[in-house]
C-alpha cells in the first residue's frame, strides 16, 4: 500500500502493533479531550466514568500525565480492576449515594465514556467550581442536563470525538514513551461472529483485535 505521508501515523519501534492499533481510535478519543480541556496537569483530579474500551485507556493516559484518577462505575465488582490493575487512585460506585456525597466538589474534570442513558446531575455535583464534564459517549436518547448546577459553579459540559493526525501521532509517541497499551484479545478472522455476540454482552476486556496476517497464512 502506498499512502500520502500526511495521512500516515508512525508506530515507534518496539511498540506492539496489536495492542497499539486500538489506540488509533480509543486512545486518541480520550487523549484529545484530556489535552484540549486542560485536564492533563500533574496533581489535578479527574474522574473517568465507565471502565470499558475507552475508560481503561483514559485511566492509563491520565495517570501517565500525573493526574489523580477516580473511576466512577455502576459496578462495584470493577473496583479491583480499576485500582489494583489499572492504577486508578480511587473508585466510586455511582449508585452509592454516601460515596458520591463524600466526593462532591472534589474533581477538576470528568471524562464520561458511557454510551447508555445516565443521569448527569450526580456527575456535575462531583466537579469543583469551573470543573468540566466531557462527554465521549453517544446515548440513543437525549440526556437531561440541569442548568442551575452549571450556573452556580460556572461549570462546563463539553464533548469530544477523536483527533487530527498531528495529535494522533503525539498520542502514539506519548503512549510508546509511557508504555501505554490497550488491553486486548487477539482473535482469528473466523471468530468474528462469535466476537460480535460477545461484544453485545460486553464480554471483552477491552478490545478485540483480528490477527489478519496469521489468518491469511492459514488460508489454503
Amino acid at each position: 500500500m502506498v499512502a500520502d505521508e500526511h495521512f500516515v501515523v508512525r508506530i515507534p519501534e518496539g511498540a506492539p502493533l496489536d495492542a497499539t492499533a486500538p489506540l488509533l481510535c480509543a486512545g486518541i478519543t480520550v487523549y484529545s479531550p484530556l489535552r484540549f480541556y486542560g485536564l492533563d496537569k500533574p496533581g489535578m483530579h479527574v474522574g473517568v466514568v465507565g471502565l470499558g474500551g475507552l475508560g481503561h485507556v483514559a485511566v492509563k493516559f491520565a495517570k501517565a500525565m500525573g493526574v489523580k484518577v477516580t473511576v466512577i462505575s455502576t459496578s462495584p465488582s470493577k473496583k479491583s480492576e480499576a485500582v489494583e490493575r489499572l492504577g486508578a487512585d480511587s473508585f466510586l460506585v455511582s449508585r452509592d449515594q454516601d460515596e458520591m456525597q463524600a466526593a462532591m466538589g472534589t474533581m477538576d474534570g470528568i471524562i464520561d465514556t458511557v454510551s447508555a442513558v445516565h443521569p448527569l446531575m450526580p456527575l456535575i455535583g462531583l466537579l469543583k467550581s469551573q470543573g468540566k464534564l466531557v462527554l465521549l459517549g453517544a446515548p440513543e436518547k437525549p440526556l437531561e442536563l440541569p442548568a442551575f448546577p452549571l450556573l452556580t459553579g460556572r461549570k462546563i459540559v463539553g464533548g469530544s470525538l477523536i483527533g487530527g493526525l498531528k495529535e494522533t501521532q503525539e498520542m502514539i509517541d506519548f503512549a510508546a514513551k509511557h508504555n501505554i497499551r490497550a488491553d486486548i484479545e487477539v482473535i482469528p478472522a473466523d471468530y468474528v461472529n462469535t466476537a460480535m455476540e460477545r461484544l453485545a454482552k460486553a464480554d471483552v476486556r477491552y478490545r478485540f483485535v483480528i490477527d489478519v496476517a496469521n489468518t491469511m497464512k492459514s488460508t489454503p
